[in-house]
């Protein structure tokens, strides 16, 4: 029987029975001795088709991301840059370890590299300079892959929210955090803050940085140093 498994096992077999294995149980339970069992053949069998854990986890984002396929043009480049990242986000959304990999690359694969080249590509067709397009995916940063540390991101989001009279303690000690954190509807299911909305935060954040790249491309912006 596990002869028999190993003959039929493939690169493509290990890289879709991983990305099952993660989506159900997380990355940190990600081992080449979990997933040999997994498969139903040895440990040394894997490493036919991958050379070891991280070459796992860059053929697991791989083929996650190249669910995305060629970048869909719109009528103009915001609407196509907006669309992009947001069918990035919600990638992200169902398979949440994946950003922990692409955060963690030494170095991008070549379907990595050409996801963020396909953006870089429609800032350039749209007229942008190098320059700008350069200083624009810098501003970008994480948020050209969907995800962003937010300022409110909550390390212990599952423990209890605090006592009433803790709340008013933190409350008339910090009263701008507490009459910002307010001002706000929330919801139970979020990730960012405590119940943030925050495919509403991220959305808004886009909009912005988006407008603003906007502003900069029709005044003909150029770095000080041509300026000078």
């Amino acid at each position: 029987m596990a002869d028999a498994a190993r003959e039929r096992l493939s690169r493509e077999r290990v890289l879709a029975a991983a990305v099952d294995f993660t989506d159900r149980n997380g990355l940190d339970a990600v081992s080449m001795r979990r997933l040999a069992a997994e498969l139903g053949v040895v440990p040394m069998a894997l490493y036919k088709h991958v050379a070891d854990k991280q070459a796992l986890l860059d053929g697991m984002a791989d083929l996650v991301l190249s669910g995305l396929g060629p970048i869909r043009p719109e009528p103009d480049w915001r609407t196509t840059v907006r669309g992009r990242i947001l069918a990035a986000r919600q990638l992200l959304l169902r398979h949440p370890w994946l950003r922990r990999v692409l955060e963690t690359r030494p170095q991008q694969t070549p379907t990595m590299l050409g996801y963020l080249d396909g953006l870089i590509a429609v800032f350039r067709e749209a007229g942008f300079s190098d320059v700008l397009t350069h200083h624009v995916m810098h501003a970008m940063g994480s948020r050209a892959w969907g995800f962003t540390q937010e300022l409110f991101d909550d390390p212990d989001a599952a423990a209890p929210p605090p006592a009433p009279e803790v709340l008013a303690q933190l409350a008339a000690a910090f009263p701008n955090v507490a009459a910002m954190a307010s001002a706000s509807a929330h919801q139970g299911d979020s990730v960012v803050g405590r119940g943030c909305d925050d495919q509403f935060e991220f959305e808004f954040s886009l909009d912005l940085l988006l407008d603003g790249i906007a502003r900069l491309q029709a005044a003909g912006w150029q770095p000080p140093s041509a300026r000078d």
